[in-house]
C-alpha cells in the first residue's frame, strides 16, 4: 500500500473534518470513531513521524502525541515501531 493510499479505508473519511480537529471533551467523540478502525495504525504513524499539531490521528490527540514524542525522542520511524508492535501483538494473540 502506498504511503497515504491507508486513508481511503479510514473510519473517518466521510467525517466532517471539523469533528476531526474538536478541542477539549469533543476530542473524545472524534477518538471514538478510531476505536475500531482498519487503518489506526497507520494513521497515527503518519501524524507521529510528520509532527502533526492538531487534531485528532489514530486515535490519539495532538497532546497525546507530544507527550509521546517527549518521551520517545530516539524513535525515528513510528511507522516501523507500530507495525512491529502490531505484528507482535497478532503473534501472541496466535501462540
Amino acid at each position: 500500500m502506498a504511503s497515504s493510499q491507508w486513508i481511503e479505508n479510514a473510519a473517518c473519511r466521510d467525517s466532517d473534518p471539523d469533528e476531526l480537529f474538536a478541542e477539549s471533551a469533543q476530542q473524545n467523540r472524534a477518538k471514538e470513531v478510531c476505536g475500531g478502525c482498519a487503518v489506526r495504525t497507520k494513521c497515527l504513524a503518519e501524524a507521529l513521524d510528520n509532527h502533526i499539531e492538531f487534531g485528532v490521528w489514530g486515535g490519539m490527540t495532538e497532546r497525546e502525541r507530544r507527550a509521546l514524542l517527549r518521551r520517545r525522542p530516539d524513535v525515528t520511524s513510528w511507522r516501523t515501531v507500530l507495525e512491529q508492535a502490531h505484528e507482535a501483538s497478532i503473534q501472541s494473540r496466535a501462540d
